[in-house]
């Protein structure tokens, strides 16, 4: 059998497919230290992974590059999340990193995007968030209380609306108890049910600073009160779990505590300005039906009420006169309907009726006694036929030319048979009969 030789090209597309089609190399988690990094601005970046064994080519595309919340360097261990492909023209299998972390704290970033994954698909991002009340009159603040946080909450909510109150629940907002103590202050402020908004917040700081707020249970804690909540975690590049469940997103405590509340002097000002308008509505109103009481007043209507029917007179005389002319209408028809059905009727009187079935019964009586006629003359003939053929078929015609037949007590006699000598017999002719008695019997062969 003859081999079939591939080319290089064929070769390498089949080592493709089977890289691309392997679903263990599409999502694909490394560990190891850069090597071979020179930073190319507004570019992709090509680099090494290695470690004491092996070494791996890395392409990093420009898009999610540009994401790294750090800058790589020469020698650096980081964590990575690819897909492992081949190179076509240089024939080399390489991996294209879609993200990339310093190591130490990759199971951190591993653990919170499959808790994001897992919430994500329970719904708990995209339910409906609940509107934030516009005016206040108590506001839950979830945070340190020795922190700046609850410092600049305060200050803005001092100036902005101080009449607005302000409770603290201080929390632990770091360290292993902190997503416990955040949970049972959100259950606490539920049980209490007089606050309007509540406030989650704590500065800035590493991802294991901010963890309590990426803890599942304060997740499912936001989620299920029944207070709108404004989540107010780290720096505005900072995003926790706790940001995308609360109501509403804010970048820092004073922005937070700007969404909680308005301001008093503004809101006051768009009061006197509603105010204003509103009395200068009612003004403009009252001038209005003033004039219009005025130009009613004047009227005619008031002044000569005769006038006021005498529009509806004449709309009155005119339609009676219609009316009249209507009904007139209708009687000349009426009377007219009615002298032709008299004269229908007098057409169809029952002396006339009479009189033409007289006339009829007449002529179909002629026409019976016709026919009787007729019929009988027919009957007649056919009688005076069949006369005629039964004379022709009479025997009394056969005997008047000399025939005669024979009878023993009142049996014709057909044959010589029947009779026996000294029998008596009769002779029957046409013009009488004879009684004799047999002397002798000769059959016909004897003669």
């Amino acid at each position: 059998m003859e081999q079939q030789y591939l080319t290089v090209t064929a070769l390498t597309k089949y080592l493709k497919r089977k890289f691309d089609a392997d679903p263990y190399l599409e999502r694909v988690y490394l560990t190891g230290e850069i090597s071979n990094f020179r930073l190319r601005p507004n570019a992709h970046q090509y680099f090494s992974l290695k470690d004491d064994g092996a070494k791996i080519s890395a392409i990093m595309f420009k898009s999610a590059f540009q994401k790294l919340k750090f800058q790589p360097k020469e020698g650096m261990k980081v964590l990575l999340v690819g897909r492992i492909s081949l190179y076509e023209s240089g024939g080399s299998y390489q991996i294209y990193v879609e993200h990339m972390e310093p190591d130490g704290v990759g199971a951190l970033y591993q653990a919170l995007a499959e808790l994001r994954e897992k919430l994500g698909k329970e719904g708990l991002f995209e339910g409906p968030k609940k509107r934030l009340p516009r005016y206040p009159k108590r506001i839950a603040v979830v945070t340190s209380p020795s922190g700046a946080v609850i410092r600049d909450i305060i200050t803005t909510v001092k100036r902005r609306y101080p009449i607005a109150q302000l409770v603290l629940f201080p929390t632990l907002v770091q360290g292993d108890q902190a997503a416990d103590d955040i949970v049972r202050n959100i259950q606490r402020i539920e049980e209490l049910g007089t606050f309007d908004t509540m406030i989650i917040g704590r500065g800035g700081g590493s991802i294991e600073d901010l963890w309590p707020f990426n803890e599942e249970r304060v997740a499912r804690a936001i989620y299920q009160a029944n207070t709108p909540v404004i989540s107010s975690v780290g720096h505005e590049t900072d995003v926790t779990i706790a940001d995308m469940v609360a109501d509403v997103r804010a970048a820092t405590p004073t922005a937070a505590a700007e969404l909680a509340v308005p301001v008093l002097n503004e809101e006051l000002l768009k009061v006197k300005d509603r105010q204003t308008r509103l009395e200068q509505s009612f003004l403009y109103q009252l001038q209005q039906k003033n004039e219009r009481y005025q130009r009613l007043r004047n009227s005619y209507v008031f002044k000569q009420p005769d006038r006021l029917y005498e529009g509806q007179t004449i709309k009155l005389d005119r339609i009676t006169q219609r009316l009249i002319q209507s009904m007139e209408t209708v009687y000349h028809q009426k009377q007219r309907t009615a002298q032709e059905i008299i004269a229908q009727f007098r057409q169809q009187t029952p002396q006339g009726q009479i009189r033409e079935g007289q006339q009829q019964l007449k002529y179909l009586n002629q026409s019976l006694h016709d026919r009787m006629e007729q019929y009988m003359k027919d009957k007649e003939k056919q009688f005076t036929s069949a006369v005629q053929q039964l004379d022709l078929l009479s025997p009394l015609k056969i005997m008047g030319r000399g025939y005669s037949y024979t009878t023993k007590e009142q049996q014709v006699i057909k044959s010589v048979n029947e009779l026996q000598p000294k029998e008596k017999i009769q002779i029957h002719y046409v013009d009488g009969i004879v009684d004799t008695v047999i002397e002798k019997i000769t059959p016909a062969e004897e003669e």
